[in-house]
């Protein structure tokens, strides 16, 4: 039986750690290199670093807090944010990196996920992909849309047809994040953490909307993820790594202890 991670989020603004609701209200909450050693300390199994406005602000990721972090940590590591070819991802893997994550450029550009792939393995390849519900239609039948930029552009794209194409291109993993259950603590999206989880043959992590261990369990579970990203639930004391571990592991899911 595979292990399930528990993963933290790192959103970095300007160099600083941020958190926001639904992608809006974004705040400065503390310091990304001091949050990230205390996490690994706590046994955490996985952190994911996105620059949040690289994207949108068409700039290149902040290096220097990338390999801050990296310094302080001594697992799986994955960066994002606007990365756009695969030079990017060779910088970001270079300041320490394990993964590059993928998301509005790979929407632009699909074809950068072979060729990253192709670079660097499709181990090292995330494709983050940012969702919102809307309407169903016959553009978007699952009733999930792909947006980028921060959640600020819709594209026209059901997100199971990504998640597919994605794969077919050469990622090797899926980040999920539900845009409506963001910042929200009131549970992840099962149905759309479930929907991508049974189009794909790749690890699904679901992200958006954790506020409590139960949430957890149920998209481990009922949603079918194979991870969950918390970062409220760690960054404001509420929980910790090791509490929610036990709390998994009490429900006899399979989970990384010490």
């Amino acid at each position: 039986m595979l292990m399930k991670r528990v993963i933290s989020c790192l959103d970095v603004r300007d160099g600083k750690l941020a958190k926001s609701v639904k992608f809006l209200d974004t705040r400065d909450i503390g310091d990304p290199v001091l949050t990230a050693k205390s996490y690994y300390e706590q046994g955490l199994d996985e952190l994911v670093f996105y620059d949040i406005t690289a994207s949108s602000d068409r700039r290149a990721i902040m290096l220097d807090v990338v390999s801050a972090v990296a310094a302080q940590v001594f697992i799986p590591f994955s960066v994002g944010g606007g990365l756009a070819t695969v030079e990017d991802a060779h910088r970001v893997l270079l300041a320490g990196a394990e993964k590059v994550n993928f998301n509005s450029q790979a929407v632009k550009n699909p074809a950068v996920l072979t060729e990253a792939s192709r670079a660097f393995g499709a181990q090292c390849v995330v494709l983050s992909m940012d969702v919102k519900r809307v309407p169903k239609t016959a553009v978007i039948p699952s009733g999930f849309e792909i947006v980028i930029h921060g959640g600020r552009t819709p594209m026209g794209l059901d997100a199971l047809d990504w998640a597919r194409r994605g794969e077919e291109l050469g990622a090797g993993e899926l980040v999920v994040n539900s845009i409506d259950a963001d910042g929200t603590k009131a549970g992840y999206d099962l149905e759309l953490t479930r929907l991508v989880a049974e189009s794909v043959s790749l690890p699904v992590i679901a992200s958006g909307g954790g506020g409590k261990p139960e949430h957890l369990y149920d998209v481990l579970t009922q949603g079918k993820a194979d991870a969950a990203l918390v970062a409220s639930m760690l960054h404001f004391g509420e929980y910790t790594v090791k509490g929610l571990k036990d709390y998994l592991a009490g429900r006899g899911l399979a989970i990384r202890r010490g």
